[in-house]
């Protein structure tokens, strides 16, 4: 669960401290106010992209910590010793900073970490659904990962997923040795290449994360030598020093024992606290005897980035991707020199892992269509209690035809999301469903049948769920079905909604307000979590406009008063 979100100097945010509830959190506010701000933020902490932009102007960089209250999963134990990471207790606190040159740092419980930690990380702590996660239920894979998901078959997929990338690869490889000499050639001598260009650079796991923090701290030599010896001079290196101050205390409490037994045992406290500084005083005068100012260090380090990131361009995403795409590379190398014999074998491993393939891809259809029906009914079940009574969800499977030609990472099922919303009418893609009312209220019930049939434990469905407004589109009647079925949501999930309907904000067990106001010259959002009394005036404003009307006042509190009694 979300406990707390800081935000500092993030687009039009100066400061913004945010403590959340379980249950349905609610954000209101006027158009333009910066209620995606809170969204934003958040999806820094999950690894989204990071642009300069988004620093606040006037500022050098912008910080996000989300502190999270956690169970202690082995998935999530997992990633963090992968990282080298350990959970010591139930608070997981994740941190994020953008810098004005548009790089950015991460931070896991203040340990400096890579962005993708963060994004391992983010399944297991939120969701964040927005209008461009409606874009994406158009697309057919997006459609199977959903199947994929409610049917509990991502592992059979990802197991169909890996065999097809090494039956491609193997394909691949045997069309480079079936090939003729010419081909031949030019491929041994591209291979050669690469696998010499990726051994020159003798590279090492985790290197690049090395390398940026021997950067920093020679960027930053000065500044880190200065108070280092200020902190050497404070403890042990002047007339006035602790270490100095504590031998003449010890002095004097030595002379104090002698009229009193009981003052003895202060000059054992005292001798711990002069062995602890002179201990701290040591290691800060190694340290410091460390500190050399290293101009062409600095510039070797950057030589080194620079090549590293060329490598990464080329040949994979992180240093360990290029390192495997070296040892693969060499592979093929030796597959060209050998000829025939490596023909033979290949055949051998690429008729093998057809065989399988073939089998898992079989399986995970058969689940596929079982969960299909299942998940239809359900999907209709959560329309209809979003008033879309007599709306039909439908799975249509396409067949894939043309042999091996036709398989792919996803298996050997193509799947269409159809509805229709009307009797009578046929139904159609998500891309076709003309109301954008409609579509929110379809991919809310999605989400919630997702929800339903999955385990937070396994890691599928996060704990806090974000809903930038899911209402888009709808009002009255219906959007006043969206906040119930909200509600119920957050029953067993910790929600966190951005709204502009009254119908929906009702619903909330925590609700604050965003406004912006102008402060020097500069717009700044601020962030109120509401008393009883201003709910009941932010539910006015949002009913009637800038002029709270008496009428709006009291339908406002019979919405909450009417939610409440429901909730009890």
């Amino acid at each position: 669960m979300l406990q707390e979100l800081h935000i500092n100097n993030f687009v039009i945010a100066s400061q913004l401290r945010l403590r959340f509830g379980s249950g349905l959190n609610l954000l209101t506010g006027e158009t333009g106010s910066g209620k995606s701000i809170i969204v934003d933020a958040l999806s820094l902490l999950f690894g989204a992209r990071a642009h300069a932009e988004v620093i606040r102007p006037g500022e050098h960089s912008a910080q996000v910590v989300g502190i999270f209250s956690i169970n202690k999963s082995d998935t999530l134990q997992v990633i963090l010793n992968e990282a080298g990471l350990h959970l010591d207790q139930d608070e997981l606190i994740l941190g994020r900073e953008v810098l004005d040159s548009g790089k950015s740092r991460a931070y896991v419980n203040e340990r400096p970490v890579t962005i993708t930690l963060l994004r391992k990380l983010a399944p297991l702590l939120g969701d964040i659904h927005g209008q461009h996660e409606q874009q994406h239920l158009f697309a057919t894979q997006a459609q199977l990962e959903i199947l994929d998901v409610f049917a509990g078959t991502t592992a059979i997929a990802k197991d169909v997923a890996t065999i097809y990338s090494s039956w491609h690869d193997t394909h691949k490889r045997l069309d480079g040795l079936r090939g003729n000499e010419q081909d031949r050639l030019r491929q041994l001598d591209l291979h050669e290449f690469q696998v010499r260009e990726i051994e020159q650079a003798a590279l090492e796991p985790n290197e690049m994360s090395q390398l940026e923090m021997e950067a920093r701290l020679l960027e930053n030599l000065e500044h880190i030598q200065q108070s280092a010896a200020s902190a050497y001079d404070r403890l042990y290196d002047s007339t006035v020093s602790a270490g100095a101050q504590i031998k003449a205390a010890q002095r004097s409490v030595d002379e104090l024992g002698q009229f009193d037994d009981t003052l003895r045992s202060m000059t054992e406290t005292l001798n711990s606290a002069q062995a602890g500084v002179e201990d701290v005083s040591f290691n800060l005068r190694s340290f410091l005897d460390r500190l050399e100012p290293d101009p062409h260090r600095l510039e070797e380090i950057e030589d080194r980035i620079a090549l590293l990131k060329k490598l990464q361009r080329k040949y994979g995403g992180s240093i360990e991707e290029v390192i495997d795409y070296g040892e693969k590379a060499q592979i093929r190398l030796d597959e060209l020199r050998t000829g025939d014999a490596a023909t033979a074998k290949l055949e051998n491993e690429q008729q093998e892992l057809a065989r399988k393939y073939q089998l898992a891809a079989e399986e995970l259809s058969k689940q596929r269509h079982q969960a299909a029906n299942q998940l239809e009914r359900q999907v209709e079940i959560a329309l209809s209690d979003l008033a879309m009574e007599r709306a039909r969800f439908k799975i249509k499977f396409e067949a894939i035809e043309g042999g091996t030609t036709g398989w792919s990472t996803h298996g050997i099922d193509r799947v269409h999301f159809l509805v229709s919303a009307n009797p009578g009418q046929p139904p159609r893609s998500l891309a076709q469903v003309a109301s954008g009312g409609e579509l929110s209220r379809i991919t809310l019930a999605l989400k919630t049948c997702l929800i339903a049939e999955s385990e937070t434990e396994n890691g599928l469905i996060p704990r806090t769920l974000v809903f930038d407004e899911i209402d888009s589109g709808v009002g009255g009647r219906v959007a006043e079905a969206v906040g119930r079925r909200l509600e119920r949501l957050a029953d067993n999930h910790q929600l966190l909604c951005v709204t502009h309907l009254a119908q929906i904000a009702g619903f909330a067990n925590t609700h604050f307000v965003v406004t912006k106001q102008e402060q020097d010259n500069a717009v700044v959002t601020s962030v109120e979590q509401l008393s009883e009394r201003r709910r009941i005036e932010e539910l006015a404003r949002m009913l009637s406009g800038e002029t709270i009307t008496v009428e709006a006042l009291q339908h406002a509190k019979q919405m909450i008063k009417r939610n409440s009694s429901r909730a009890s």
